[in-house]
């Protein structure tokens, strides 16, 4: 069975690309091309995969169409670049609102259970899921250089899935990694809280103050987004995330 999947896969990423379909992603991801070669060519491979081997629903009103999927899978892909992958193995569907919506939550905090309803760009969820916002997946990938990307936020919650509930580890690929790992991170996690708590500027989104898992999701939008910025101010953090994602944003002509 893997190796029926391993061979169909090979199949699929020595596909062309529909001429359409590239120049959808050139006009909506600016970050493709500045991409070399090489890496845009491997790119397109892996998005004949995950278009293949994924599921897109619309929700709200919203109907799919290449647009919508290309877009997406461009972005998510973005992050398996240079890496052995399983194409997020757990996540089969995902749903697309045409914006911002409403989700309903439920905790408990005390003993006592709160609900109530919160708006939403995204969600991850553990078990096959990713929700996102059409408007916002656009207005992520139209700008390169503000931190903000709901796809790479929502995809690397899903990495960091992969190896169970999320808490801001991704599966690395030696275990030597994870000291360096746990030690970096979590100093930067806790410098991102303090930085917040004290109203200091940051060039990590502040959200990822909040937990380890949405840490290294906003970290990784940083990674991408303003990949000069994170390495001149957080060095060591930079390196982990090169380390990780086998890219290197910060040498790339933006």
């Amino acid at each position: 069975m893997f190796g029926f999947k391993h061979r169909r896969r090979d199949s699929l990423r020595v596909i062309p690309l529909p001429m359409v379909w590239l120049k959808t992603i050139e006009r909506n991801i600016p970050f493709y091309r500045c991409l070399p070669i090489a890496d845009q060519q491997e790119l397109q491979g892996h998005i004949q995969v995950f278009l293949d081997e994924k599921r897109f629903e619309g929700c709200g009103g919203l109907q799919i169409n290449d647009e919508i999927k290309v877009t997406i899978a461009t972005q998510a892909c973005l992050l398996l670049l240079h890496r052995d992958t399983d194409y997020y193995p757990a996540m089969v569907t995902i749903l697309v609102y045409p914006s911002t919506y409403i989700a309903h939550m439920s905790e408990s905090v005390g003993g006592i259970v709160r609900e109530g309803d919160s708006v939403r760009l995204g969600e991850s969820w553990q078990h096959g899921v990713v929700i996102l916002s059409w408007d916002d997946v656009l207005r992520g990938a139209a700008d390169i250089h503000d931190g903000h990307n709901v796809v790479l936020h929502e995809f690397a919650h899903q990495l960091d899935q992969e190896g169970g509930a999320a808490h801001g580890s991704p599966i690395l690929p030696r275990r030597s990694m994870y000291v360096a790992w746990a030690r970096v991170l979590g100093a930067e996690y806790v410098r991102l809280q303090q930085d917040a708590e004290h109203g200091r500027k940051t060039v990590l989104d502040k959200y990822g103050a909040t937990n380890p898992a949405e840490f290294f999701a906003v970290a990784t939008e940083c990674f991408f987004e303003k990949a000069e910025q994170l390495k001149r101010k957080h060095p060591e953090l930079y390196e982990e995330l090169k380390l990780y994602y086998l890219q290197d944003p910060a040498q790339l002509s933006r």
